[in-house]
């Protein structure tokens, strides 16, 4: 059991499969994750005694994450930031070998931002859930819409049909996942179960149909992986058939995937007890194998789809929404707003 690094009040548990800490070492890999449920950004890494360390920080309601070259992107209330490692490479203070700084804000308004990444340009691209399209960042407004499905007539802040996933193929927008088809204002509530579609960005084709509640659409070795998560499926759209072949169950509401090698990192979480997240195939799922919702992560081997590792999250935090692989980094940190070493952390540009 560790707790974090920062203090929160009540206290985070955070438990591990037997091996996963030897994963992370083996993989040379550490992890990112969203919370907006109580508002942290954690990563997930290994201390030089290779015992388990998290650090979080601070943000309002953070959502979507996408890593760069050099940083990340993360979401907020009302604002993207733009983080920037300020490590020179090698370079390590306290066993942590990444610094990221948040460098950049843009202040895009509240459009409850989902799914984020970084197009072959360099250009970032994110999914404007409460506009029901895909956006692009404006240096004089809120944002710069790129796409919206066909079957939406307007541009509104409605969230219509619940657009929240994004896949990138060959560094350009190719998938996006929606509850549903619905094209008035919150329309999306009604078609929880069964009214969840795939879409391809380039064609305006919806490729799959029939799922509960997408997320996280991912291109990964020649598949579009899936999290169907109002049912706990994880799995593929086989295109050519336009069917959602499930490779395991994962006891959770699953939102957040990302990938390393063969392996998929699956974020979970504890589905909330209203509206939105009742009467869902998952219940049942759980129901029939006995177990109970979880929160945190699941590794996922994609030859076998066994679940080889897991992390779980226990106390403060019971909603994950967004999980990202961060290679060849160990121990990574970052600043936040809410002490004072952002006044104090100063870098020259070589």
């Amino acid at each position: 059991m560790v707790t974090t690094e920062t203090a929160t009040t009540p206290v985070l548990e955070i438990n591990t499969s037997r091996q996963m800490l030897s994963w992370l070492a083996e993989q040379n890999l550490s992890v990112a994750l969203t919370t907006y449920q109580i508002g942290k950004l954690y990563f997930i890494g290994l201390k030089p005694d290779n015992t388990l360390s998290v650090f979080e920080r601070s943000f309002n309601r953070c959502m979507g994450l996408c890593a760069t070259s050099t940083g990340l992107y993360m979401s907020s209330l009302y604002q993207i930031w733009r983080f920037e490692n300020v490590f020179e490479p090698g370079q390590q203070q306290d066993g942590y070998d990444r610094l990221y700084v948040p460098q950049i804000g843009y202040t895009t308004g509240d459009l409850d931002i989902h799914d984020m990444a970084v197009d072959r340009n360099g250009q970032l691209v994110f999914v404007n859930t409460l506009f029901s399209c895909l956006s692009t960042l404006s240096d004089t407004h809120s944002f710069k819409p790129l796409w919206h499905p066909p079957f939406i007539s307007k541009l509104a802040a409605e969230d219509r049909c619940h657009l929240n996933g994004l896949a990138m193929r060959e560094g350009q927008p190719a998938f996006m996942t929606a509850v549903s088809q619905s094209d008035v204002a919150d329309g999306w509530r009604e078609h929880r179960t069964q009214g969840g579609i795939v879409i391809d960005v380039s064609t305006n084709e919806i490729v799959c149909t029939g799922l509960s509640m997408p997320h996280s659409p991912r291109w990964h070795n020649d598949r579009l992986w899936v999290l169907n998560s109002g049912t706990g499926d994880f799995g593929y759209v086989d295109l050519t058939t336009g069917r959602f072949e499930s490779l395991c169950f994962c006891p959770g509401y699953m939102r957040g995937l990302s990938f390393h090698g063969h392996f998929a990192l699956v974020g979970l979480s504890k589905p909330r007890h209203n509206k939105t997240f009742s009467g869902l195939t998952l219940d049942d799922n759980l129901k029939s194998r006995n177990a109970e919702a979880r929160c945190g992560i699941q590794i996922i081997d994609l030859r076998s789809g066994d679940i080889v590792h897991w992390l779980r999250m226990e106390g403060v935090v019971e909603e994950l929404y967004d999980v990202v692989a961060l290679p060849n980094i160990r121990r990574p940190m970052a600043l936040g707003f809410k002490t004072d070493e952002i006044r104090r952390v100063l870098s020259i540009e070589a």
